[in-house]
């Protein structure tokens, strides 16, 4: 009888806020062809000439803003969540990132010394993209190939109209909801436009129209844009919500990234009225830096003067227990598959 295991992979931090670790996180990151997708050389260039020069030591006091003494909340709260999925399935879970530590590779051999002999990999991005979720998998492949290269490997699917997954994000916001507030502002991770180009599988669909997203296609299994509106699409129905709008963060560099943007989304917003904001980031399982400093501090101080009074950010899943719930569901999915497909 075979023995699964779960590996669950986020995106990743630097081992600390430190100039040099920061500078390693980003060269790990920014070097790899499914982030910045130009040939290796013009890649290498940007990379060592334009980018590490100066960004390192302006992110390093950024991730010092928002480390706690237990590290990185992106991995504090990812051994939480391993944690808290260990106790639920009773097989072995591991917790990996794409970039840093902990890495996949050793993450492998864990599960393999625990008898694992068949993987259950769970990427932690809701939202199909090449540079999250495709990065990711891809990745994993190649080291499992390499280090058990006989072991069957089964992926979830993006997850970002999940009914658990929405339910866990509605159920984590609900209290926050309640408050009261003007307007609930989705903000998702930006990407550039030609990504999405790139990862449509007719090479005709994305980015063609106004209302591409809203035509079915194909595409959309791929789409990140149009992955993005469907969970918004279910958190709104599910919550209730009524006045809210949509917008893409931490865009890098002078090309066409997906719009509108959220740091100009919270100038304009004041100017309509708007004076106590709530923002949420489900492109984001757990915070990290671009929900604590880029939407939690930066963001506010952009709110705040331009005439809002009050911007709150509702926390990601983090180790929400209907969070542990829907990925426990999850899981259990892959390994019925796995049973069934077993069987035939």
């Amino acid at each position: 009888m075979s023995q699964p295991g779960v590996l669950l992979v986020n995106l990743g931090s630097p081992d600390s806020p430190s100039v040099p670790d920061v500078r390693r996180y980003l060269r790990e990151f920014l070097m790899d062809g499914r982030v910045l997708d130009a040939p290796w050389p013009v890649r290498f260039c940007v990379v060592h000439f334009s980018i590490l020069p100066s960004r390192p030591k302006q992110s390093a006091e950024a991730y010092r803003k928002i480390w706690t003494p237990e590290g990185s909340p992106l991995v504090v709260m990812g051994r939480r969540v391993e944690a808290g999925l260990r106790s639920r399935l009773k097989v072995p879970v591991e917790l990996a990132m794409r970039y840093q530590q902990p890495g996949i590779e050793s993450a492998l051999k864990s599960l393999l010394e625990q008898g694992v002999d068949e993987l259950l990999l769970v990427p932690l991005f809701p939202h199909y993209a090449m540079s999250s979720y495709e990065t990711a998998v891809v990745r994993v492949r190649e080291l499992a190939m390499k280090i058990a290269p006989w072991m069957p490997l089964r992926v979830l699917p993006p997850f970002y109209d999940d009914p658990d997954y929405i339910r866990a994000m509605v159920g984590s916001a609900e209290g926050f909801l309640r408050q009261g507030y003007d307007h609930l502002l989705f903000s998702f991770h930006g990407l550039p436009k030609r990504h999405l180009c790139k990862s449509d599988p007719t090479g005709k669909h994305c980015m063609v129209s106004p209302d591409c997203c809203k035509t079915p296609s194909p595409a959309h299994a791929t789409c990140y844009r149009a992955q993005c509106f469907k969970t918004v699409a279910a958190f709104v129905k599910e919550a209730g919500v009524t006045k809210y709008s949509v917008a893409f963060q931490s865009r890098l560099g002078r090309e066409p990234w997906l719009t509108p943007y959220t740091d100009e989304m919270l100038v304009r917003l004041p100017a309509t009225g708007v004076r106590r904001l709530l923002v949420i980031c489900p492109a984001f399982v757990a915070d990290c830096l671009e929900t604590l400093e880029e939407i939690g501090i930066r963001g506010r101080e952009t709110f705040l003067k331009s005439g809002g009074k009050e911007l709150t950010l509702v926390p990601c899943l983090n180790d929400h227990p209907l969070w542990i719930g829907a990925l426990e569901k999850m899981v259990h999915r892959l390994e019925q598959q796995r049973q069934r497909l077993g069987s035939e």
